[in-house]
């Protein structure tokens, strides 16, 4: 499918140049040039085989980001920003679903539990690289995410799916490194029912905004100060679970907690208190962030809920 319309795509998306590099969409605002990470690269030793039979490798973070400022330094920045017109292919996860299940069980059985819902499948099986033992990476998009949370609490109260077992939550729990303890990272993620098990399959509920939403919306890009602690009420947590997610807070000196990071999506709900630790970020229009995720690891950043830790 060749797609050219900026406005079309979003937040993981997939999208392939002309090499036949996949590229995982990591922004929303993509007129002229698609924000995103380059992922997989065809290899003859690669251990992923795409339908038609091409070997392809998986890319690391900082490799990523080595090529591109090697092979495509037009493309080099904050993330990956690449000429729509060098663009040959785009994969949406809610259009490309159905082709998936039909030769997916899994799939086809999470397309019934979140049924009649916004929902797709992204990350290496919306682009055919997924192989057995692939994490299954669902999406929901715009209001939609929060009846899918229920869909899959209750699915796993009639046993249509199952939650972690120990042993999964324990593996998401290190492979995350949280500045939190088991005990409180486990606390937070319980609540959040957008993790799952299907037979022995992990996967996670992913939010995603509506077009109507990405409407005029973009990152600011703002001046980084210190690292900071800060308590704070959050005021609004519509985009908790987005990318990043925005915690707005009532505070004398700032406007929202942003977290680059996937572990602290969800981590709050409105009216409770927080208390974060990250990078302070100014930006021109007066509005001050304090980012968590500020680097790649986020060592020594996070958000806890103090409302939720004290309740327990």
């Amino acid at each position: 499918m060749k797609q050219k319309t900026s406005s079309e795509i979003r937040l993981r998306d997939f999208v392939r140049d002309a090499q036949n590099w996949i590229y995982s969409v990591t922004a929303y605002d993509n007129n002229e040039r698609v924000g995103c990470l380059l992922r997989y690269i065809p290899d003859t030793s690669g251990d992923r085989v795409s339908p038609d039979g091409v070997r392809y490798r998986k890319v690391g973070f900082e490799e990523a980001y080595e090529m591109i400022a090697e092979l495509h330094p037009s493309y080099a920045g904050l993330m990956h920003r690449i000429p729509l017109s060098d663009i040959t292919q785009v994969y949406k996860p809610d259009r490309e679903v159905s082709s998936l299940a039909e030769h997916d069980d899994q799939i086809k059985r999470l397309m019934n539990i979140f049924s009649g819902l916004s929902f797709g499948v992204t990350g290496s099986r919306v682009v055919g690289l997924g192989g057995a033992g692939s994490d299954i990476d669902g999406v929901v998009y715009g209001t939609d995410f929060s009846t899918a949370q229920i869909r899959l609490k209750e699915g796993i109260k009639q046993k249509k799916i199952s939650d972690l077992s120990d042993e999964l939550w324990k593996a998401v729990y290190k492979k995350r490194d949280p500045e939190l303890s088991y005990d409180d990272f486990l606390a937070h993620e319980a609540r959040k029912w957008n993790r799952g098990q299907i037979d022995e399959t992990y996967f996670d509920l992913l939010y995603v905004r509506s077009y109507a939403e990405m409407i005029g919306y973009h990152v600011p890009i703002g001046k980084k100060g210190k690292v900071e602690e800060v308590e704070a009420i959050v005021t609004d947590a519509q985009y908790a679970y987005d990318s990043p997610a925005i915690y707005a807070v009532d505070h004398p000196e700032y406007d929202a907690v942003v977290s680059f990071t996937h572990t602290y999506a969800g981590q709050a709900v409105a009216g409770e208190q927080i208390k974060a630790r990250g990078v302070t970020e100014t930006h021109t229009d007066g509005t001050r962030w304090l980012v968590i995720g500020s680097t790649r690891v986020a060592k020594g950043e996070y958000i806890k809920s103090q409302t939720l830790l004290e309740s327990l």
